[in-house]
This record gives structure tokens, C-alpha cells and sequence, in this order.
């Protein structure tokens, strides 16, 4: 079953990419090697809004809250729509996921490996990810591309 805000259009980005995107996260984790992390009420940003169950999904423990970047890969085994707030106008969407976790990390990538990409129109996987997590570090779940996606493979 899909998952899709009532009343929001994907971004042209994101509806092209729909069917092959990944995602990532960057939130507290209070347990970096659980078996199944609870995500809830995340904001969602770059596509984010679309994940659903099954897709696959790059966990990075936010180093705002005492966290070192990714720390592993995992399967979403379920997606709920938070609702909107009656009367306030712009709200970024949000969601509550719950994930299998599927494989740890082996390498480190954080901001401080990601931080040297900030040529923000140089294509680079690396800057995509320093661009949706660091330019505004605020916690979130965002689509990321293939190139994205297969670097961060690498790390596995």
C-alpha cells in the first residue's frame, strides 16, 4: 500500500522518481544497533512524504542529538500519516515509521565527511546528501537519488 498526504502534489522531482526512490533519515536513535527503530511525527522533506512500506531506507543518528551519521540500513515495515494542524497554513508533512533494521555500518559518514561537498550544483551523491541534511539540520526523512543511494551502499 502506498503512502500519500491527502491533498498534497509530489514535487515534479519526486513523482518522476517515485517507483525507484530511497530514503534516508536523520533522527535521534537512542539504541544505534536495535533490531527495529520507531520513528514518529518526522518531518519530511525532498520527497520524503512518499516513502512507504517496504521501501528501503538509510539510517543516520543525528549528531544534534549525540549521534555519528549513518549507522545502518533497514526495510519500513510501516508508515503513518500524521494530520495536519486545523488553522496554520504552512506545515511540513509528517510522518511516524517503524523500521526492520536490515544491516549496520561499516564505515563512518557524517557531517564532518560530508561537510567538504558543498558545491551544491556539482551532481555529486555527496553533496545531495550534505544539501538535504546539513544545509537545514533540522531532523527529517528525505528521497534520495540512485547515484545517493548507491554510495551509500558503499558504506555497508
Amino acid at each position: 500500500m502506498e503512502f500519500k498526504v491527502p491533498d498534497e502534489q509530489p514535487s515534479r522531482e519526486a513523482a518522476a522518481c517515485q517507483d525507484s526512490m530511497m530514503f534516508v533519515i536523520k533522527a535521534e536513535v537512542s539504541d544505534p544497533r536495535a533490531e527495529t527503530f520507531t520513528f514518529s511525527a518526522q518531518k519530511t522533506m525532498y520527497g520524503g512524504k512518499l516513502i512507504a512500506t517496504g521501501d528501503t531506507i538509510f539510517i543516520f543518528a543525528s549528531e544534534n542529538e549525540g549521534g555519528q551519521g549513518l549507522i545502518a540500513r533497514g526495510v519500513v515495515t510501516s508508515v503513518q500519516a500524521i494530520p495536519k494542524k486545523a488553522g496554520v497554513a504552512r506545515q511540513t508533512p509528517r510522518v511516524s515509521i517503524t523500521v526492520r533494521r536490515t544491516a549496520l555500518a561499516k564505515r563512518r559518514l557524517g557531517r564532518s565527511e560530508l561537510k567538504r561537498f558543498s558545491d551544491w550544483n556539482d551532481g555529486r551523491p555527496e553533496t545531495e546528501l550534505n544539501f538535504k541534511f546539513y544545509r537545514q539540520a533540522t531532523n527529517k526523512i528525505a528521497g534520495i537519488s540512485d547515484e545517493a543511494a548507491a554510495f551509500i551502499r558503499g558504506f555497508f
